[in-house]
C-alpha cells in the first residue's frame, strides 16, 4: 500500500495441555511454550507495531505464590524486548545452577513467565493514545483466582457511549472511554456475577469456603459469562481471555469480521490472528488450521476440555476483506492465490488503457505489498498472449512469414522492477516546501529500462486511500523516467466509506475518491446533493443505530466508477508532469470473484455488517461537513 494505514492488532494464545516436564522430556526445555509464544508473535508482527505484550498464568499454584506474570512494551522492536526481558530471568540460573534448567517443577515454582496458559498481543493504535497502558494484555485483578482475567484483543466497538452508560447503570465508574476498557469491564462484572451466584449455590449446600473455591473453579461457565458480556457489542472483534484458574477462551463477532484461528492436538491448543504464524510456529498443515466460527467461543477449560459455544447467534458472514488484499501475511496459501487473483483480474482493464501494445508497456509494481497481485497480473497478461498467438496460428499460419513468426512467439509482458522504497529519510529542515520535496524522494527509480516518451508504464499498488503517496512522491519519481504514459492499477476498489472496525479510516477526508466524488458534484451544479445528505445524515444521528441506513451512498450514486477514476487521476497527478496519468481501479465485482468467502467490503461498497457501521459513516460526513476533524466512532 502506498498510503500507509494503521490496522489489524494480532493475538496469539497457548495452552499447554501436558505438564511442563513432559515438554521438557520430549523438546528437551521447560519453555517451550514462552519459544512457542515467541515464534506465533514474530510471525505476526506485521499487526502491530506500536506495542506488544504478554501475560502467562500458572496452574494449580499453591497459595502465598504468584501465578499470573505480565510484561508489555513500547519498544521499537517491542517483540524482542519482551522476550529480552523474560530471557534475563534465566540467565543467573544458566550460569550458576544450569541443572535447574532441566527441573521443569523448579523453574514453574520459582520463576515468572514459565505456566501452562500464554497470551500475546500486538498492537496497532489505531486511534488510542500510545502510551504502556493502552498496550494489552489488559489484567483486572482480585484475591479470588477464579475473578481474575486477562484480555488481549483485535477489536473496535462502535458503540462505546452506549457500552459505558450501560457500565454506569450497574454502578461502575470506568476510569476512561475507551472499548478496551469497557470489554474488560464488562466481561470482568459477570464473572464476579458468576462467580457469586457458584459461591451462593454452594453456600446453600453446605460447603466451606475452601471446597466452594475449588467448585467454583470447576464449574465457572464461561459461555455464560461470554453471552452476557457481548450482548449489546457492535463492532468486529477478536478477543482472547484467561481466567486466573486457567480457564481460556478466545471469541470471534457474529459477522466474522475480524480474523481467529486455531489448532490443537493431545499437546497443545493454539489460537491467533493468522493460520501461517500458527503452520509455521507448530509445523502444521495448512487443512489442520481451523477458523473459529463466527459468534463462536473457543472454550479451554482449565482440566483441558475444548470446546466451541455460540456466545451471539452468527450473522452472514462478511470476513474482513482488507485482510485478504492487504494486512494478512501473504504467505497464507489461500490468501496468495486470492492476491494473485486479483492481479489477474485487472489485465481486461489494463490491455484497454494500453490499446493491447504491450511491446510498448512496461510492468511494474510498488509497494512490496503490490508484488503478489503484480505476479497474478503477469500471469494474467501470458495468459492473454497465448490466446493470442494459438488464435493467430490457427487463422494465418499459412501467410505468416518467418520475421512475423519470430515476433508473434517472442511475445512477452516487459516485467521491471522500477521503483524501490528507500531508506526512511531524516528531514532536518522542517519549512513544508522542502520537506515536500524530502517526501518526493522516498521511492528511487531504476533507470535505463523506459524508452523515452515511448512507452507507457504500468504500475500496480494494492490500494489507493489518500493518494499522497502517489502525487507527492511516486508519480514525480517515476515520470523521470521520461515514459509517453503512467498506469497506477489499484488491486483494490476505491475506499470510498470509513472503517468502523479496527482499521484507521474513519475519516471522510481520508478518501481520494470522497474527494472525487465531491468535485464532480460541485463541478457538474449537482452541490445541493452534499446539502441534502447533510441533513438526512444530521437527522439519522437522532434515531436509534437500528434504524439508520448510509446516507453517504448517494454522495457516489450520480457517477460511474470510471468517472470517479478519472478525477481521481486529475487529484493525484502532480504539476509539471511530462507524462500523461491514468488510474484503473478493481471492480467491486471482481473483488468477489477473486475473495469469495470475504465478502465484508464497506469500505468499498458502503454495506457495513453491523448497525453502528451505519451510524458511524453519517456521522463521518456530518463531521467532515462541518469541519470537525475527530473520529465518528
Amino acid at each position: 500500500m502506498s498510503d500507509s494505514i494503521k490496522h489489524e492488532c494480532g493475538i496469539a494464545f497457548i495452552r499447554l495441555l501436558k505438564p511442563l516436564s513432559y515438554y521438557q522430556q520430549k523438546y528437551g526445555t521447560a519453555l517451550y511454550g514462552l519459544n512457542k509464544l515467541y515464534l506465533l508473535m514474530e510471525k505476526q508482527h506485521n499487526r502491530g507495531q506500536d506495542g506488544a505484550g504478554i501475560a502467562t498464568i500458572k496452574l494449580d499454584v499453591k497459595p502465598g505464590h504468584r501465578y499470573i506474570s505480565r510484561y508489555r512494551s513500547m519498544a521499537q522492536n517491542a517483540v524482542a524486548d519482551i522476550f529480552g526481558y523474560v530471557q534475563n530471568k534465566f540467565v543467573d540460573i544458566q550460569n550458576e545452577t544450569p541443572e535447574l534448567m532441566q527441573d521443569a517443577e523448579w523453574l514453574k515454582n520459582n520463576v515468572s513467565f514459565i505456566g501452562e496458559v500464554l497470551l500475546g498481543h500486538l498492537r496497532y493504535g489505531t486511534h488510542g493514545k500510545n502510551s504502556i497502558e493502552n498496550c494489552h494484555p489488559f489484567l483486572r485483578q482480585n484475591n479470588w483466582m477464579t475473578r481474575n482475567l486477562v484480555i488481549a484483543g483485535n477489536f473496535n466497538m462502535t458503540n462505546v457511549d452506549e457500552l459505558l452508560e450501560q457500565l454506569y447503570e450497574l454502578g461502575q465508574h470506568p476510569k476512561e472511554q475507551a472499548d478496551t476498557v469497557t470489554v474488560l469491564e464488562k466481561m470482568g462484572h459477570f464473572l464476579d456475577d458468576e462467580n457469586q451466584e457458584l459461591f451462593d449455590e454452594y453456600k446453600k449446600e453446605g460447603l466451606d469456603n475452601v471446597q466452594i473455591t475449588h467448585k467454583i473453579s470447576e464449574n465457572l461457565d464461561i459461555a455464560k459469562i461470554l453471552k452476557r458480556s457481548a450482548k449489546n457489542w457492535d463492532g468486529g472483534y477478536a478477543i482472547s481471555g484467561i481466567v486466573g484458574n486457567g480457564d481460556a477462551f478466545i471469541l470471534r463477532d457474529p459477522s466474522g469480521i475480524r480474523p481467529a484461528y486455531y489448532y490443537q492436538d493431545d499437546e497443545i491448543v493454539v489460537a491467533a490472528s493468522e493460520r501461517p504464524a500458527i503452520q509455521t510456529a507448530f509445523n502444521i498443515p495448512f487443512k489442520d488450521v481451523k477458523e473459529i466460527e463466527p459468534g463462536h467461543a473457543l472454550i479451554v477449560k482449565k482440566n483441558g476440555s475444548v470446546t466451541q459455544e455460540i456466545f451471539r447467534e452468527p450473522e452472514e458472514k462478511r470476513a474482513c476483506s482488507f485482510e485478504r488484499i492487504y494486512f494478512s501475511r501473504g504467505s497464507d496459501a489461500e490468501i496468495y492465490k486470492e492476491r494473485k487473483h486479483l492481479g489477474a483480474l485487472l489485465c481486461k482493464q489494463i490491455l484497454s488503457a494500453v490499446k493491447s501494445d504491450l511491446k510498448n508497456t512496461v510492468f511494474s509494481f510498488i509497494p512490496n505489498t503490490a508484488e503478489v497481485s503484480f505476479y497474478g497480473m503477469v500471469e494474467g497478461l501470458h495468459s492473454y498472449i497465448r490466446t493470442v498467438q494459438k488464435d493467430t496460428l490457427l487463422h494465418r499460419k499459412d501467410s505468416l512469414n518467418d520475421e512475423q513468426l519470430d515476433e508473434l512467439l517472442s511475445m512477452s509482458p516487459r516485467v521491471e522492477k522500477l521503483a524501490i522504497k528507500d531508506v526512511k529519510l531524516r528531514t532536518f529542515i522542517t519549512q513544508d516546501a522542502d520537506r515536500g520535496d524530502m517526501v518526493a524522494h522516498v521511492y528511487d527509480t531504476t533507470y535505463g529500462v523506459i524508452k523515452n516518451h515511448t512507452d507507457t508504464l504500468v504500475a500496480v499498488d494494492d490500494s489507493i486511500v489518500r493518494g499522497t503517496t502517489l502525487k507527492q512522491s511516486i508519480i514525480k519519481i517515476i515520470d523521470r523516467l521520461h515514459p509517453k504514459k503512467i498506469i497506477i492499477v489499484s488491486s483494490a476498489p476505491q475506499i470510498r466509506y470509513p472503517d468502523c472496525y479496527g482499521i484507521d479510516m474513519s475519516k471522510m477526508g481520508q478518501f481520494v475518491a470522497f474527494e472525487a466524488a465531491i468535485q464532480l458534484l460541485k463541478a457538474r451544479g449537482m452541490e445541493h446533493i452534499i446539502e441534502e445528505v447533510y441533513q438526512k445524515c444530521k437527522a439519522s444521528l437522532l434515531l436509534p443505530k437500528e434504524e439508520i441506513v448510509n446516507h453517504v451512498k448517494d454522495i457516489y450514486r450520480p457517477f460511474k466508477q470510471e468517472e470517479i477514476s478519472a478525477q481521481i487521476t486529475k487529484i493525484i497527478t502532480p504539476d509539471n508532469i511530462n507524462a500523461e496519468v491514468e488510474v484503473i481501479y478493481q471492480t467491486l465485482d471482481n473483488l468477489h470473484v477473486a475473495c469469495p468467502n470475504h465478502t465484508g467490503d464497506w469500505y468499498f461498497s458502503g454495506n457495513y455488517p453491523t448497525p453502528g457501521g451505519n451510524r458511524v459513516v453519517n456521522k463521518a460526513f456530518v463531521n467532515w461537513k462541518e469541519g470537525n476533524n475527530q473520529r465518528a466512532y
